[in-house]
């Protein structure tokens, strides 16, 4: 059945709720993804590639949980801009955003370029690389599903 929704809805229908195998399973591609990647490089992961999304559920999502953490507002504030943003972020930390950034907008050439790449995979591990890559991918999907259903992200009282 379709449904016609006013301009003024929010939320189109409820993931968890319609499709809980599906939802399962992306909470376990979520854990798997996240299995020996830093905690503070996979926030960083999802707030880039939900900027690039537009996915205003998860960027407030990922902000808030990256803060938890003790990331600081700064380098929250300017990660749009990482690349200008000089020694803020690691070597590390600026080679998984380009490799999430290229991951994430297909747009130009529809692939990851061997430099990119390169550049992601001296930074790491062979398995690390792979969990940066998983992170990437699922946060991609999460954006997806969130944006197309048009998640809203809630009401936060500023902080006293």
């Amino acid at each position: 059945m379709t449904q016609t929704l006013d301009s003024r809805e929010t939320t189109r229908l409820n993931m968890n709720r319609v499709a809980p195998e599906f939802y399962e399973a992306m909470m376990s591609l979520s854990a798997a993804a996240a299995k020996g990647l830093d905690p503070t490089l996979a926030e960083l992961i999802k707030i880039r590639a939900s900027q690039l999304n537009h996915c205003a559920f998860c960027l407030d999502m990922h902000s808030h949980d990256a803060r938890k953490q003790g990331q600081t507002e700064q380098r929250i504030y300017l990660l749009s801009a990482w690349e200008e943003a000089g020694d803020l972020y690691t070597e590390q930390e600026q080679a998984a955003l380009a490799l999430t950034e290229e991951m994430t907008d297909l747009t130009h050439g529809g692939h990851v370029s061997d430099e990119v790449y390169a550049r992601a995979a001296a930074a790491f591990t062979e398995a690390e690389l792979a969990q940066v890559i998983a992170m990437a991918t699922v946060i991609n999907a999460w954006n997806r599903i969130s944006v197309s259903t048009r998640v809203q992200p809630p009401r936060r009282r500023p902080a006293r």
